[in-house]
């Protein structure tokens, strides 16, 4: 019998080694395990563009089991700012935003890499303020102004390409956020074009705030349905989550703090999570399956500011670290989203 010394096993990139998952059974001796705590599930999160108030072409990632600043993940193709994301496990996905007028752009990240978009194909139209979601194979782009609209077009992730319809939303409207699970697409909030009456919450001086949440099945085509309200009304709200759960935070015009939270595969009202650590409005937020980070920002000015919390229970966010720069209007993404698979 031939024997094998191996010091050390790891992926092309090297950057991890063999996972197990599963009931695993060892026989034969001379075998030991290695030993040692875990923090929480791997995930790597994004976040690209926005403004400080300068738009900015950068991009920055973390670990989001730990906690601490952030690291260069390279650059957009371009100063940008108000994009949407969608993601697999090995690809990140940016489209449309401001530059500063709306682009068309869709371009893609690896996350193995040590970043760089690459270009990917085109939106129908050129959209800023658009939302985005994802499930393991598919991308959505959905709603956006230039002008408002109620679109919503998809892309496959692993490939590259122009999107294509999907169908429309429940009303036009912008700057609202998505987050889901494998197979259903969440989105809450925004700015109209009309008041509307289904929106009781809305503040009566800006009678265009949403609290609407609407929902389309990821892998089929067709309309959104409606979902039920947000406890709050307002645009440039941010969303993360797991694949059970989505969380929705911030927002338009008054700053508030707000966290409330829905359970995907259910439809009704949000109920109160907890609080920012200050109002905020025009962050976004990134996940794996037990943590939520809420980064950037504006409360007037851009902030740095990034926070988490633990998506299956409440609570006010806690302080995670401070991204490279100021990002009012920065787009996130991860490679262990809520939208998934486990």
């Amino acid at each position: 019998m031939s024997e094998f010394k191996i010091t050390s096993i790891t992926n092309r990139d090297g950057s991890h080694g063999p996972q197990i998952c599963g009931i695993v059974t060892f026989t034969g001796s001379g075998l030991t395990l290695p030993s040692g705590g875990l923090s929480g599930p791997r995930g790597k999160a994004v976040f690209a563009g926005g403004a400080s108030p300068n738009l900015q072409i950068s991009c920055d990632t973390v670990e989001i089991a730990t906690t601490g600043s952030t690291a260069s993940f390279g650059n957009l193709s371009a100063a940008r700012s108000y994009s949407a994301s969608c993601s697999s496990s090995t690809r990140g996905v940016v489209g449309g935003g401001a530059e500063p007028s709306a682009v068309s752009t869709i371009e893609y990240f690896t996350m193995s890499s040590g970043g760089g978009a690459n270009d990917f194909g085109d939106l129908s139209f050129a959209r800023s303020y658009p939302a985005g979601a994802n499930s393991s194979t598919r991308g959505l782009f959905l709603y956006a102004y230039a002008p408002k609209t109620s679109s919503i077009e998809f892309i496959t992730i692993a490939t590259t390409g122009d999107a294509s319809n999907f169908g429309d939303g429940t009303v036009k409207r912008q700057s609202d956020s998505g987050t889901s699970s494998p197979t259903r697409a969440v989105v809450g909030g925004g700015e109209g074009g009309v008041f509307n009456s289904h929106n009781p919450n809305a503040n009566a001086s800006s009678p265009f705030a949403e609290n609407l949440i609407d929902y389309v099945t990821i892998a089929t085509l067709g309309n959104a349905l409606d979902f039920g309200d947000r406890t709050v009304s307002g645009w440039g709200v941010g969303s993360t989550g797991n694949d059970t759960r989505g969380i929705f935070f911030g927002g338009n015009p008054s700053k508030h703090d707000v966290i409330d939270y829905i359970t995907i595969a259910t439809t009704g009202n949000a109920t109160d999570f907890g609080d920012l650590s200050a109002g905020n409005g025009y962050a976004d937020g990134a996940s794996n399956k037990i943590r939520g980070l809420i980064a950037g920002g504006s409360n007037p000015a851009a902030t740095d500011t990034i926070e988490f919390v633990t998506i299956a229970t409440t609570g006010d966010a806690i302080d995670f670290g401070d991204l490279s720069v100021n990002r009012q209007g920065v787009t996130a993404f991860s490679n262990s989203n809520g939208g998934l698979a486990s």
